[in-house]
């Protein structure tokens, strides 16, 4: 049986390596590869490397040597066929159907490469020809400095419609090859076939392997091409439409930088366009993609999580904060929901309104962004707020109509035992939402109350209030957990708490001690590795988990590179200040108490001044 070679490109993209042979033996990462004792020879040191984006494995010690198809075939014993098959099905591909014609596409395929990336080399020389100076003026002016446009090979279409076709055949290729791979275009009135991007800054679109595959143009100033004829508005971007290389629906730009970035530590964000994209990775957030001109797709968000590797599977969508962008992450959530799987899932950023990525970082830099990205909302959050904002909920029919079609939304999700997981979270707002627990009647304030549900301007998350008090002092230790370094900034007000639960009571004290104490700065699996020998694994176990997270994304575990401690600071504070409150409550409480015990009159006046401005209810102690 022939198997074409671009089917089995398409299994070695569709699975990490290191997944596939970490499923037969024990791998650890190192640094960028990761590392396991050979499964083909004995040894007690490991020697055996895998590197994901090479799409290799190689054995110092024995030398063995090969792609995800070979180690199945030798850890296996599965002949070529068997092995392909197996892996075909585990990346959710059909097997071909023998076909002696997809060989020889393969290799016609080969030449369309050569050609994509001889075209992006061209249009690369001419936005730094002379004759262009006034293009790549306007390049640079829009942030696409040298930087740029070496690393993402940014170009220039001139406005004759037949010099790259004329360069094309001089490097060997045929009218038809061009056609193919979408940079010629047959005429409709007869003529020769002309070049489809004209006057346009050219970015190319590089598969994960990093191969140009396609090309975005973005139109230039009125000032900088010919005016268009009668009425005619050229349109912002135009793309290669789909070919043998390119299915828009799969690809992302930015694909083969992110991949490697991710593995470095960076957050996979997903952003809308070219520029979007540029303007991240020059200000640090290495992680970022964008679709293709379109909503994200099945292939999209299965291709993200499969970015990132054996961390946490959570791109943060980035989304504009008007109607249109709520809009777009509406329809994206709708996509995502029914492909959850444990330990997948995304968040939502929102960036005020008339901004996007790329203005934002111009005009205000990379903490505003760093900002929006730090407070970005769980899937769960995303969906409550978008059934609830705005709304009111004064009777139980609206209440019971919320709760269906919450319940609703989630039964989309296929995975059982994550839908189970979302219903469970749905009655616990609702409860947390509209009731107190028995004997203190309903909220009627804070998150999601029972009256009108509204949250100003952008989506973000509501006021920290009425958390319970184990929540609260979770949140407080679950940042100093996955952030040490933040200890500085809150050390005299951690050092004033004190935790309603013992044994987290115990690990705060503990942790004072440890922060105190070190000699130099500990790193957060250091700290959790320290207390949980110390018999706190249970607590830290219970700490660090999306529950927690739930209520405040800013202590979660961030790969963002370049973390800005004062924002988590910010947020800290927040809780510890709820925190406060209940002590300050609880306090004012057992000293009304008393002096109306005691008869104390002017102890009892003095407290309910302080109730009347704001302070417990009097009937209340």
């Amino acid at each position: 049986m022939s198997i074409s070679p671009r089917f089995l490109d398409e299994i070695r993209s569709r699975l990490n390596l290191s997944d596939v042979i970490g499923a037969r033996v024990r791998v650890t990462r190192a640094g960028r590869e990761f590392k396991a004792c050979c499964p083909f020879h004995k040894e007690k040191t490991p020697s055996f490397t895998i590197n994901d984006d090479k799409q290799f494995y190689h054995c110092f010690g024995c030398g063995a040597h090969g792609d995800v198809i070979g180690f199945v075939m030798h850890h296996d014993g599965l002949s070529f066929i068997e092995a392909v098959e197996l892996l075909s099905a585990q990346a959710g591909l059909q097997m071909p159907k023998p076909d002696p014609q997809a060989v020889k596409r393969a290799e016609q395929e080969k030449g369309l490469h050569e050609l994509m990336g001889a075209a992006a080399d061209w249009f690369q020389a001419r936005l730094e020809d002379e004759a262009a100076r006034d293009i790549l003026a306007y390049a640079e002016q829009r942030g696409l400095n040298e930087q740029a446009r070496v690393q993402f090979r940014i170009g220039y279409a001139p406005a004759d419609g037949q010099a790259l076709r004329s360069f094309l055949r001089q490097e060997g290729f045929s009218d038809a090859q061009m056609i193919e791979a979408g940079v010629l275009k047959t005429s409709t009135r007869g003529g020769e076939p002309y070049v489809f991007f004209r006057e346009r800054l050219m970015f190319p679109v590089a598969d994960r392997r990093g191969r140009v595959v396609a090309f975005g143009g973005r139109i230039l100033p009125e000032s900088l091409r010919a005016p268009s004829s009668g009425d005619f508005t050229p349109p912002k971007y135009i793309n290669t439409a789909d070919t043998p290389l390119f299915d828009k629906g799969r690809m992302l730009y930015g694909e083969s930088f992110a991949r490697q970035a991710v593995r470095d530590g960076h957050s996979l964000i997903v952003m809308e366009g070219y520029m979007d994209v540029i303007a991240a990775h020059m200000a640090g957030f290495k992680g970022a993609v964008a679709p293709m001109g379109t909503a994200l797709t099945d292939d999209q968000i299965l291709s993200l999580w499969s970015m990132n590797g054996d961390s946490e599977k959570v791109p943060v969508l980035c989304f504009d904060g008007d109607n249109a962008g709520r809009k777009a992450a509406g329809r994206a959530c709708d996509n995502i929901l029914p492909l959850l799987k444990a330990g997948q899932s995304v968040r939502f950023a929102f960036l005020p309104e008339g901004e996007d990525p790329d203005s934002l970082l111009r005009s205000s830099g990379r903490g505003a962004l760093q900002k929006i990205l730090a407070g970005a909302l769980s899937l769960f959050d995303f969906i409550w707020f978008s059934h609830t904002t705005g709304r009111s909920f004064d009777t139980p029919e609206a209440r019971a109509g919320l709760s269906k079609a919450l319940m609703q939304q989630v039964a989309t999700i296929k995975e059982q035992d994550v839908q189970q997981h979302y219903k469970a979270l749905v009655r616990a707002r609702i409860s947390e939402a509209f009731f107190k627990p028995a004997g203190r009647g309903p909220v009627q304030a804070g998150r999601g109350g029972g009256g009108r549900l509204q949250r100003p301007g952008a989506l973000r998350p509501p006021a920290i209030v009425k958390h319970k008090d184990a929540v609260v002092e979770k949140v407080l230790l679950a940042a100093l957990l996955n952030y040490p370094a933040l200890y500085d900034l809150v050390e005299e007000a951690f050092g004033h708490c004190h935790f309603s639960i013992p044994r987290l009571e115990a690990l705060r004290l503990r942790m004072i001690a440890l922060f105190d104490n070190g000699d130099e700065a500990l790193e957060s699996k250091e700290v959790s590795s320290i207390l949980a020998g110390e018999g706190f694994a249970q607590e830290i176990s219970d700490i660090l988990c999306e529950s927690v997270y739930l209520h405040a994304a800013f202590c979660r575990p961030d790969s963002l590179d370049g973390v800005d401690l004062t924002v988590k600071a910010g947020g800290w504070s927040a809780f510890y200040e709820t925190l406060r409150a209940r002590d300050f409550d609880a306090e004012r409480t057992k000293s009304w108490r008393d002096a109306v015990l005691k008869g104390d009159e002017a102890e009892e006046g003095r407290l309910k001044t302080l109730v009347r401005s704001g302070g417990v209810s009097e009937s209340g102690f």
